[in-house]
């Protein structure tokens, strides 16, 4: 049998050494726990159902203030979609787009029949527009057609006439009356002429 080396001890020279190297060592610092990856965020699922929309706000009811340029209507806040909806083409002397022949070539001629008038003429501009909004709405209202709205020629100096008879049209595309008129035209010189408009209502629906 072999026979087991005794373990050698070291030398006067081996042990100064080591305890050298011990001094001169520095202990190894833990080790630093890793931080736990984050939780990843939650993804949007494809099949659940969308969030509503908030509602649209509801227009506030139309009101009219005076200006130096006449009567401007007020209107409450609307969406671009609901802008888009309500915008009409502006209307202009004898304008019958959208109007059959027939209808039109009547209207303009002064044969349709007359199913109302009001005289704005010496009225101011303020009690003006608020008579002719007043009367072209119960007009509308009760299923009128063909009305007319005598405005006055005014003095033929001053450029484009009395000041009812240039403002009317710009009132008659204002929104809360475009929307009830398809066409105005200057009457027959029996019903006023140029002092005088044919305003053509639209039909109400569902009334």
């Amino acid at each position: 049998m072999a026979r087991r080396g005794r373990k050698r001890s070291l030398t006067p020279d081996e042990a100064a050494l080591w305890q050298a190297v011990v001094q001169t060592a520095e202990p190894l610092a833990p080790a630093r726990a890793r931080p736990a990856a984050p939780d990843p965020e939650p993804q949007p699922d494809p099949e659940a159902e969308a969030p509503p929309l908030p509602p649209i706000p509801r227009p506030s009811k139309s009101g009219y203030r005076a200006s130096s340029g006449g009567m401007a209507a007020v209107h409450g806040a609307q969406t671009p979609a609901s802008e888009a909806k309500r915008r009409l083409h502006q209307l202009s002397h004898g304008q019958t787009a959208g109007i059959d022949r027939r209808t039109a070539s009547r209207f303009t001629r002064g044969r349709m029949g007359i199913d109302g008038r009001i005289d704005l003429h010496g009225m101011t501009q303020e009690t003006a527009h608020r008579a002719l909004c007043g009367f072209l709405a119960r007009a509308y209202d009760k299923g009128s057609r063909c009305v007319i709205v005598v405005t006055g020629k005014g003095s033929r100096g001053g450029e484009g006439g009395g000041v009812l008879r240039r403002m009317v049209p710009m009132w008659l595309n204002e929104p809360g009356l475009r929307s009830r008129i398809l066409s105005f035209s200057h009457a027959q010189p029996r019903d006023g002429g140029e002092g005088a408009l044919y305003v053509l209502l639209k039909r109400k629906r569902g009334g």
